[in-house]
């Protein structure tokens, strides 16, 4: 069985990437099983360099805030800020402490020194203003938006006024609540307030729509894709409070499926400007339905790259990443049976597997593993089939955050 999965793996670089598909992906996802672990930032940050030389790629999108990401984008392309500032600002989770992400950052400044707009690379935050303990109040896409509109529009074609938008917001406390997840009653995204709020939101990106060639002209491209994201989020986060604030049993399904469409949405605006690295967890990207199970309750939805891949064909290819160890977390040896299994006896300490060769040297479906810790989630067999690559790392030793 060894000498077939060693027919299976080759060395993580872009050129091998490409040797599994039939071109170069509009969105090019690349997963991870678990979060926080430095040297699968560090195989994400070699495959990005190695896309912008070989394969024209442009941006990367990150599983962080996308309004925050846009302080990292003014950074990389016209040196706005200082490196530990915009890190701080710029990168959600908490992530922005790893060493990776600083590298990261730091190279694409370096990368875009002296180059024209059209040459630089870009850096995008995909996912939304949330997390699964709450999420932002929409003042500041809301806002950024309204004030996008109000510069360069007549008063009167306005929905509101910036006074109105402060009024119906209110204190950002009430929208941030983290009890709200548990509790729907402490969620404001039904009150009479946000239901206004909504209907205020749709009109102003209708109104960014209607006049897309008048705000092109009177501003540029970038500074109304930028509008244009304005307005997605703040859509995105007024649905999002209003399923925070639902009782009935499809809640959390539909509190999963807006994060999914909102983060879908900002990868598939990153992919009109050029191809895109997408780097997120795996469970992110996954082509099959989604689930969970919380208690009794079962959940289901679409992930984000089985989003995109239906607007996008044959343009989005999705690369999975799977881990033989994480000791530091009580995750040892993968058991024998196992795909991390396999693949853990081939010696390697990163490869890129091809899955359709790896089914074949396994023969039998492979043993699901089981994690010992709620963090990290192995391959399921719906991986060997959805997915168009795997990264294997067999070690890796947690993050070195806090170090320079």
């Amino acid at each position: 069985m060894t000498i077939g999965i060693r027919d299976a793996v080759q060395a993580v670089e872009s050129g091998a990437v490409l040797g599994l598909l039939s071109s170069w992906p509009r969105v090019l996802a690349l997963g991870e099983p678990t979060h926080n672990e430095d040297l699968l930032l560090e195989v994400r940050n070699e495959l990005f360099r190695q896309l912008v030389e070989d394969g024209g790629y442009r941006t990367i999108a990150i599983e962080s805030d996308c309004m925050m990401g846009l302080v990292v984008d003014d950074y990389v392309t016209t040196g706005t800020g200082s490196l530990d500032e915009v890190l701080a600002r710029g990168i959600s989770h908490g992530w922005h402490t790893a060493p990776p992400n600083r590298a990261l950052v730091r190279w694409m400044r370096a990368y875009n020194e002296g180059r024209p707009a059209a040459e630089q690379v870009r850096f995008a935050g995909c996912d939304g203003p949330l997390e699964m303990t709450g999420a932002a109040s929409p003042r500041e896409a809301l806002t950024a938006l309204h004030g996008y509109l109000a510069a360069r529009l007549d008063a009167e074609l306005l929905p509101c006024a910036a006074e109105t938008l402060d009024r119906l917001l209110g204190a950002d406390e009430r929208w941030s609540d983290p009890d709200a997840l548990m509790d729907p009653s402490r969620s404001v995204g039904r009150s009479a307030e946000a239901a206004e709020l909504r209907l205020i939101a749709d009109d102003l990106v209708a109104l960014l729509d209607a006049e897309t060639p008048h705000l092109i002209a009177a501003s540029s491209r970038d500074e109304w894709d930028r509008a244009r994201l304005y307005g997605r989020t703040a859509v995105g986060l007024l649905r999002y409070h209003y399923w925070l604030a639902d009782t009935s049993p499809g809640r959390m399904a539909r509190l999963v499926g807006v994060r999914s469409a909102m983060l879908a949405a900002n990868l598939l605006a990153a992919a009109e400007r050029g191809p895109v690295l997408a780097h997120a967890h795996n469970a992110h990207f996954q082509r099959h339905r989604s689930s969970t199970r919380l208690g009794d309750l079962r959940v289901e939805w679409w992930s984000a790259g089985a989003i995109v891949e239906a607007r996008l064909g044959g343009e989005y290819a999705f690369l999975a990443t799977a881990l033989g160890t994480l000791r530091h977390r009580g995750v040892d040896a993968p058991p024998p049976g196992t795909v991390e299994g396999a693949l853990y006896a081939v010696e390697r300490d990163r490869c890129l597997v091809d899955p359709r060769r790896l089914r074949a040297a396994l023969g039998d479906a492979p043993v699901a593993r089981e994690s010992s810790w709620f963090g990290y989630a192995p391959l399921s067999a719906e991986h060997l089939t959805g997915s168009d690559g795997i990264v294997f790392v067999k070690d890796s030793y947690g993050s070195a955050a806090g170090q320079t």
